[in-house]
């Protein structure tokens, strides 16, 4: 057994060979070696840390860590003892090294004893299958692809390369997951859509015989419901990253490298554009169009269609501006409410007294 600690200590780095993998400039010795990623505040000599948020800069000056990415345009107002690397964007510089580290680590394969796969079922090469996982008929998973413990991949239902499925995801029967896509613990992927037909008696179901189709390198978080569709497809383009407790109803379509924070929910038949930022516990009405880089500020509930590159926040949703107007407002309309009473109180009596006259 080993850590991903030990791992991380075999693969020493120097300034001067990130610089080089990121396009930056070396400040400081070049020579200076990494083995480790630390936050700026909890720094360590041998480890690499990041400053893109301008409240984290009095960090710079105390860390210990022994190299540090910065921002091209940062200018430091005391001395450093810290190698600085420069980069156009210390952020996602810091991302790239991270996702290098992640592709250097040895994966795993093998299907466990204690796996389920029926022999009707099409594995990949360097395929890892975990304990108590069921891949039933017709299932079929690409190469390189890692499925954990307790995943179920159920009948006719195709699973890309190099994916990675956690413990307790379940991709139900049909449905389609492409490349290099990350499902997160307890993800659900094609449960039925909510369908029901009210009848003087009750409900009646109306069956979900669609499927769920997520196209290449789309992460889905913890506990993240996607639902299929009545007919045809729901489907979650390429590119795009869903946080956790999502609910993603039947027949949506959510567009390509959108991002949407936890404990949104988007009701049926509705479409998302592409690049569009959803913020957390938002919520989108059904049969909406919601167009292209649309901002949505938290808890933002949207009722109508929204034209491409809007931003807009609140319940029900309006222009961000005018939200920020408004909620700077909402605070006074107790006292404004007395003083405009009190206006229509002398404005009577004004009224009175001139038609006495």
């Amino acid at each position: 057994m080993h850590s991903d600690t030990e791992d991380l200590q075999k693969m020493e780095f120097t300034a001067k060979q990130i610089a080089e993998f990121l396009g930056g400039t070396v400040e400081g010795n070049e020579n200076a070696s990494v083995n480790t990623f630390a936050k700026i505040e909890e720094g360590t000599p041998g480890a690499l840390s990041f400053l893109s948020n301008v409240k984290y800069t009095q960090y710079l000056y105390s860390t210990q860590s022994s190299v540090v990415l910065v921002n091209k345009d940062f200018k430091a107002e005391q001395p450093v003892s810290a190698t600085l690397v420069r980069v156009d964007n210390a952020y996602e510089s810091l991302a790239k090294l991270m996702s290098l580290y992640a592709s250097m680590k040895p994966g795993r394969n093998g299907i466990s004893s204690l796996a389920s796969v029926s022999e009707k079922a099409k594995i990949g090469k360097n395929v890892y299958i975990g304990p108590f996982s069921v891949i039933e008929d017709g299932a079929v998973i690409g190469d390189d692809t890692q499925i954990y413990p307790h995943v179920i991949v159920g009948e006719g239902a195709s699973v890309g390369s190099k994916c990675i499925l956690y413990p307790h995801v379940t991709v139900y029967y049909g449905c389609r997951i492409g490349n290099r896509c990350i499902l997160h613990a307890g993800s659900v992927i094609g449960a039925d859509g909510f369908g029901f037909a009210p009848t003087p008696d009750g409900y009646n179901k109306i069956p979900q015989i669609g499927i769920v189709e997520l196209e290449d390198d789309v992460e889905i978080g913890a506990n993240t419901c996607i639902d299929r569709s009545t007919m045809g497809r729901t489907i979650v383009r390429k590119g795009v990253k869903l946080d956790n407790l999502i609910q993603i109803a039947h027949n949506v379509e959510v567009g390509e490298n959108t991002v949407i924070s936890a404990q949104t929910g988007i009701a049926g038949s509705s479409k998302v554009g592409a690049w569009c930022m959803i913020g957390g516990q938002s919520g989108i009405s059904g049969h909406l169009t919601i167009g292209n880089k649309v901002n949505l500020g938290a808890k933002t509930g949207v009722i109508g269609n929204t034209a491409d590159g809007e931003t807009i926040m609140g319940y029900p949703a309006i222009g961000y501006r005018n939200f920020l107007r408004s909620s700077l407002i909402f605070k006074d309309l107790p006292e404004m409410s007395k003083t405009i009473r009190q206006l229509e109180k002398e404005v009577e009596e004004l009224k009175a007294k001139l038609e006495s006259k």
